[in-house]
């Protein structure tokens, strides 16, 4: 059968499949495919009034400001540094989570723990960042507690060592309830036999845990994590823009937070195009690189 027959078949036997994927092919087209062509501003000097196409060309002029500029190696270490961070500490923490809430036996325990780690995940970001600062100023709950143990007293916020901690932890109290759904739901596939198996030979909770539960979840693990790389340095620019200040610009700001400020307040958006492309194709190299290595380690990967 050639392809196109069988492409033909297919779609008539499963049309209505097909139906219901018109709706999110549409978005992914309308709203971020097409409007990969505004991406071509980078390399112009851009004006609305001139539009995109009638804009002055300038070629790389836009990333050799950037590349040489005096802020270029500042946003790229905060960015790698908060990434890796971020990365090492929040990625395995939902993991963690759901082995630990797989090993409850009470089913009325178990939901009361994922309803209060899930809790975080809804609450309005700007509700959050606002939380945050309470407790970090100078009279706040943690700062407070913090001062027992040989802290200043000062508002945590005004200082730069103190930035990529409280964001990191605040991180992983906002999202690993929420993430470790996915990690429940892979934990909830595995084979019961494998355990019944594992304790016929003599395996105990630790041992079931590392010789089943953790290979069973493993290709949920690496597929998770190939895309992660896909969007290692794509710090969230909302909530650094909500909670950093000039004082710790020297540790908060990022590629992300400095395209927002030379984009929308100094209004040179093919300079900010530029950076953002710039730190598109980083992602895109680090998911070609980790889908790569996790195909030829694991054989678990995207394509």
């Amino acid at each position: 059968m050639s392809r196109r027959k069988f492409l033909l078949n297919d779609l008539l036997r499963n049309k209505l499949l097909y139906v219901m994927m018109l709706p999110a092919l549409a978005y992914y087209i309308i709203f971020h495919y097409g409007p990969m062509y505004g991406a071509i501003i980078a390399f112009k000097d851009y004006s609305p009034s001139n539009g995109i196409w009638n804009s002055e060309w300038v070629g790389l002029a836009n990333f050799r400001e950037f590349f040489s500029g005096f802020y270029f190696w500042r946003i790229f270490k905060n960015t790698v540094l908060i990434s890796i961070y971020a990365l090492v500490f929040g990625f395995p923490a939902p993991i963690i989570l759901a082995l630990l809430i797989n090993e409850l036996r009470s089913s009325g325990f178990k939901r009361i723990v994922q309803s209060i780690t899930y809790m975080p995940y809804f609450i309005s970001l700007i509700v959050i960042c606002g939380i945050i600062k309470d407790f970090t100023n100078s009279g706040g709950l943690i700062n407070t507690l913090f001062s027992y143990f040989g802290g200043d007293g000062k508002t945590m916020l005004q200082n730069p060592d103190y930035f990529r901690p409280i964001y990191i932890l605040s991180e992983i109290w906002q999202h690993f309830g929420w993430e470790s759904i996915i990690y429940l739901a892979a934990l909830s596939g595995i084979d019961q036999e494998q355990y019944e198996a594992a304790k016929i030979d003599g395996a105990g909770r630790w041992r079931q845990m590392l010789s089943v539960t953790l290979p069973g979840i493993l290709p949920t693990i690496m597929i998770l994590l190939i895309l992660r790389m896909g969007n290692l340095l794509n710090v969230g620019f909302e909530k650094i823009i909500l909670l950093y200040n000039p004082s710790i610009y020297d540790t908060a700001d990022v590629i992300s937070s400095y395209v927002y400020r030379k984009g929308l307040i100094e209004f040179n958006w093919s300079f900010s195009a530029s950076v953002g492309l710039f730190n598109s194709l980083i992602n895109l190299c680090l998911l070609v690189a980790a889908n790569y290595i996790s195909r030829k380690t694991s054989e678990n990967s995207l394509w």
